[in-house]
């Protein structure tokens, strides 16, 4: 039997190799306890960027780290080769700007980031949506039965069907009452993760995407949370809310310090190999620190700790210590006990 991968790197090594030296990452953190804590730290590459068990879960009553694995064969490992080559300024073929693409799409959906704004989303939306769902479903049973036709048939697949309880509890004037339970987290995320993945993730085009250089004396930083979709009106006015199918919304990855990974939707993109004013490239630099979410990494220092000043608050760090200590404990116990209530 294969080792369980409880260390789940949310940022690939493989990628933040690009600003290591000799396995050891420079590292600003964003959330400290106190004051003294040094604003640069040196990291191993297998030390940084990871929470254990962060994509484990139950398949039945077993543990699972088939999410981890399928994220390594399907996008990571194809893209190490298409990152080598756009920093040997080599030729990229049809197949390794895929690879790119796809490697950036997965890194938008599988950060921690990503996670808590996907559990404020939900905790705010999927109350209503199951209960509309639920009550167009029954509205359609009731109309077939009516008109004494086949009952619908279920075109949801058995994956997301078992994240969800239904239930149907008779009443005493013959009626019953249905409900439906989920839980919103892990299991929940990981759906998710994996729909937009292998659903949305094809009608993403290739074709107008390019790498960016910059220019000499500047370099890029990245992240934690290295995939920006900007909202971008001028130097002065512009969000992190732009989406994949947001016309003139710009996407950012930095693939090391000298080179970006970039498109704008809807628009002809600058020639490949475009080298920025400085000017420009300074912009993205602040923009890539601004969108950090706990760390941000980088070969060079510079005025980095003005550009983001830490927030240093020793309840937030024990907090937020404390919540990813019983990540898995508490993420395995809410699993079990859907699975019960489907037992059931």
């Amino acid at each position: 039997m294969k080792e369980l991968r409880k260390d789940n790197h949310y940022v690939p090594k493989l990628y933040l190799k690009q600003w290591a030296k000799l396995g050891e990452i420079p590292t600003y953190r964003l959330l400290v306890p106190n004051e003294n804590v040094p604003h640069w730290k040196t990291q191993s590459l297998k030390g940084i960027a990871y929470h254990q068990h962060l994509y484990t879960y139950l398949a039945g009553r077993e543990e699972t780290d088939e999410f981890e694995r399928w994220l390594d064969t399907e996008f990571e490992s194809p893209a190490e080769e298409a990152i080598r080559r756009v920093c040997n300024e080599e030729r990229l073929s049809p197949r390794h700007w895929k690879s790119l693409v796809r490697f950036a799409v997965a890194q938008d959906v599988r950060t921690p980031a990503s996670l808590r704004k996907f559990i404020q989303v939900q905790n705010a939306t999927l109350e209503n949506l199951m209960n509309e769902t639920m009550q167009k479903s029954i509205n359609k049973m009731e109309e077939a039965v009516r008109n004494n036709e086949t009952l619908p048939q279920c075109t949801i697949d058995n994956d997301i069907l078992s994240l969800f309880n239904i239930s149907i509890t008779k009443q005493p004037d013959g009626s019953g009452h249905a409900r439906a339970e989920t839980i919103i987290g892990r299991r929940l995320w990981i759906w998710q993760m994996r729909h937009i993945l292998t659903q949305t993730l094809g009608r993403f085009p290739t074709h107008k995407w390019t790498i960016l250089h910059a220019p000499p004396g500047t370099s890029w930083p990245t992240s934690d949370n290295p995939l920006i979709r900007l909202n971008f009106q001028d130097a002065s006015n512009y969000d992190f809310g732009g989406g994949w199918g947001v016309k003139n919304g710009d996407i950012i990855l930095p693939l090391s310090p000298k080179h970006l990974l970039y498109t704008c939707i809807g628009k002809r993109p600058w020639l490949r190999g475009t080298t920025l004013d400085t000017k420009t490239s300074l912009l993205i630099r602040k923009i890539i620190i601004e969108h950090a979410d706990r760390y941000i990494f980088s070969q060079e220092a510079g005025d980095i700790h003005l550009l983001r000043p830490r927030h240093v608050c020793p309840i937030a760090c024990k907090n937020e210590d404390k919540i990813w200590r019983n990540w898995h404990t508490l993420q395995r116990e809410a699993e079990l006990e859907l699975q019960l209530l489907q037992y059931n």
